[in-house]
């Protein structure tokens, strides 16, 4: 079966002609269905095709029954593979067989919800650093190019350019305000580049489901951080794990360029310089794309209010408050 491109956008209602919006249950005032209120609830803003899959994800039988045997497996197995690594008296690794193992695995054994909100993710994170070098102290600084639409993409190094990209990026960052340090000075007289933020297109057929292609995106993540833990040297593998805790700090630079520190108080993982345990790694991955997704759609209202100001329009008056 030919997949669906599924299009969304912050500026129109796009549906997918296979996966249809969430639709909550009728509501029973005695009864009322959490998940059915935590999909309609707008207090975070985020888009709304994105989080219709998130919600199905959490509702997810493996969710239930697996996640915890899965993790328990998972930390055990990733505990010997650390400490032989440590002790061997060489490091290797493996990236080809890491993606292409990643991408068959997510095709044959992981629900299409969780396959798109993974490649949602990277794409998101361009946007992203592309919208803070448009907008920081040098914006020659190489951009990222890598949006991958499909799982078969990722097979392409995707995961690992996706670390290479965040941490280049800061190291580029840091030298570029070294250098030009007057920068958040002329801010105020600038009007933000939002042309980054721009709607990102991901190939996911949702029909094609099966008794295998059912995990939900914990515990995928669970079970695959244990062959990324072997196919990385130790040292590659603490980078990734640390780089989950860098949201706090792209947090504080959106911040320095919008004057909004209203919105910060989502991000969750926080201090780098006191490092997660690995064995946390899945489930601050987890935040990282929810934290990844509160952060682009909060950018997604800031265009629209700039586009909307500048056209002379009202805009919506809860675009920016309900972030915060």
């Amino acid at each position: 079966m030919t997949p669906v491109n599924v299009s969304y956008s912050a500026f129109s209602s796009v549906k997918s002609a296979v996966q249809p919006d969430y639709l909550p249950k009728q509501r029973d005032r005695q009864n009322p269905n959490a998940w059915d209120a935590l999909y309609l609830d707008q207090a975070i803003p985020v888009d709304q095709f994105a989080k219709g899959c998130m919600v199905r994800d959490l509702q997810n039988w493996t969710r239930s029954y697996l996640l915890i045997p899965i993790k328990v497996i998972a930390n055990i197995l990733l505990a010997l593979i650390m400490t032989v690594k440590r002790f061997l008296p060489f490091q290797f690794s493996h990236y080809w067989l890491m993606h292409h193992a990643a991408s068959w695995f997510l095709k044959t054994f992981v629900s299409p919800e969780a396959c798109y909100l993974i490649v949602r993710h990277i794409c998101l994170g361009s946007n992203i650093v592309n919208f803070l070098i448009d907008n920081g102290p040098d914006p020659t600084i190489e951009k990222s190019k890598l949006y991958p639409h499909t799982v078969d993409d990722l097979a392409k190094n995707a995961f690992l350019e996706h670390d290479l990209i965040l941490y280049n990026f800061v190291f580029d960052y840091h030298e570029a305000q070294k250098k030009n340090s007057n920068w958040l000075k002329e801010l105020p007289k600038q009007t933000l580049n939002f042309d980054s933020i721009q709607p990102v297109q991901v190939e996911i057929d949702f029909e094609q489901k099966s008794w295998f292609r059912g995990l939900d995106l914990e515990s995928a993540i669970e079970l695959f951080k244990v062959f990324y833990s072997l196919c990385l040297t130790s040292e590659e593998f603490e980078r990734a794990v640390l780089s989950l805790e860098f949201d706090e700090n792209f947090g504080c630079y959106f911040s320095q360029l919008t004057g909004d520190y209203s919105w910060n108080h989502v991000i969750t993982n926080r201090h780098p310089l006191a490092p997660e345990s690995p064995f946390a790694a899945a489930r601050n991955l987890l935040l990282h794309g929810i934290i990844t997704e509160y952060l682009h759609r909060y950018l997604e209202l800031r265009k629209e209010m700039q586009t909307a100001g500048n056209a002379g329009v009202d805009a919506p008056s809860h675009a920016l408050t309900d972030a915060g």
